[in-house]
């Protein structure tokens, strides 16, 4: 068959953008011919963080929310297309992961919560749109995230003893062997981000610079990679409704004073650490780094100070770049449900079965 083109589209739970990829994917293979990012609005940011934060949220506010984020999806996508001097009739499908605002994935009643309504962005770009992945794995007992693994092996499962980490707001992980096994490991980018935020003003930490004119403090540390989230076995899996600001403020309160900068070192830290941590429970050779967190050079250092061993690399050396490797996922799965296969995520999410994965929402 000959290769089609899809739209992945991706925000995640750092909040930093709208990335948007074309695809050109075929049962051979995947490869990503153009990609850009757009800046998601504040109003729609400052809501996104307001819903998660605030359990009095009204309904009216999430309906009015999920039609926000559709409308800049689409109004990205037609600027993307525009500047690629394609029209909607070149897609085949745009692949949508949403914006999550809640992920609950345990419990009596598991559910998990993106917003960005596809029936909306069909709509408005003239394009099908497949989208709710999460869910069925959830309805068959599955953590319904991380998804990055599966995608992971179809791209480096070849490299004989690596894994891969990708570190945007949360951390997750990828292991190939002996069988395939991804869990988030816990926060990635999201605390330190939150935190250079509300002592400075700015959106993230460029290449660590902040942390590293502070001295971490090693007993805040130690009380922060003893919490509970880090202990659990995979599968697992998180986001903001977890490591928040909430959590981050739990750990600070019954200190004494402590200067910003340290608490910024001891978050780079933290991360750093609960990485190493979980590469060390695998055989690893070589750790490639892809997401936000992979571009932050004080962290990257951090991490192969703790992983001496293991031989770091980006994604990029193997031809993907690091930050359209997630929204790709979703140009993949967008192509996998269209043709009606199963995603083999059972090992890494827990669910009872393989199964196949998103809805399809028509543009007409």
């Amino acid at each position: 068959m000959a290769k089609e083109r899809y739209i992945g589209i991706m925000s995640g739970t750092s909040l930093d953008g709208i990335d948007i990829v074309l695809c050109a994917i075929d049962a051979k293979g995947i490869v990503c011919e153009a990609s850009e990012s757009y800046a998601l609005d504040n109003n729609i940011k400052g809501a996104t963080l307001n819903l998660i934060g605030n359990p009095c949220i009204r309904i009216e506010q999430v309906g009015e929310l999920d039609y926000q984020i559709a409308e800049a999806y689409a109004m990205a996508v037609n600027h993307f297309l525009a500047r690629q001097g394609l029209s909607a009739s070149d897609i085949r499908a745009i692949g949508s992961h949403g914006q999550t605002v809640w992920h609950q994935p345990n419990g009596n009643y598991p559910f998990t919560m993106q917003l960005g309504n596809p029936s909306l962005l069909a709509a408005q770009t003239g394009i099908d749109v497949v989208a709710d992945f999460r869910a069925k794995d959830m309805a068959y007992g599955g953590q319904g995230a991380p998804f990055a693994p599966v995608f992971h092996r179809e791209l480096f499962g070849h490299i004989q003893g690596c894994a891969v980490v990708n570190i945007g707001g949360m951390a997750n992980l990828t292991v190939f062997e002996p069988q395939l096994i991804g869990y988030d490991i816990g926060c990635g980018n999201v605390l330190m981000d939150l935190w250079i935020n509300e002592c400075q003003g700015k959106a993230f930490d460029q290449d660590g610079q902040w942390a590293r004119s502070g001295t971490v403090n090693q007993g805040l540390l130690t009380q922060l990679l003893a919490d509970p989230y880090f202990k659990l076995k995979y599968p697992k899996s998180t986001g903001r409704e977890y490591f928040n600001k909430k959590f981050l403020r739990k750990y600070l309160e019954p200190l004494d004073t402590i200067a910003d900068e340290e608490v910024q070192a001891t978050l780079l830290a933290l991360t750093a650490c609960s990485i190493a941590n979980e590469i060390k429970k695998f055989t690893i050779q070589e750790l490639l780094l892809c997401g936000g967190g992979a571009k932050n050079g004080y962290l990257v250092e951090q991490l192969q100070k703790l992983l001496p061993n293991v031989t770091i690399k980006q994604t990029a050396c193997y031809g993907i770049n690091g930050d359209d490797l997630e929204a790709m996922i979703f140009a993949w799965l967008a192509f996998k449900r269209l043709r009606r296969e199963t995603i083999a995520l059972k090992t890494v999410t827990g669910a009872k079965k393989n199964t196949i994965l998103g809805g399809i929402y028509a543009a007409s």
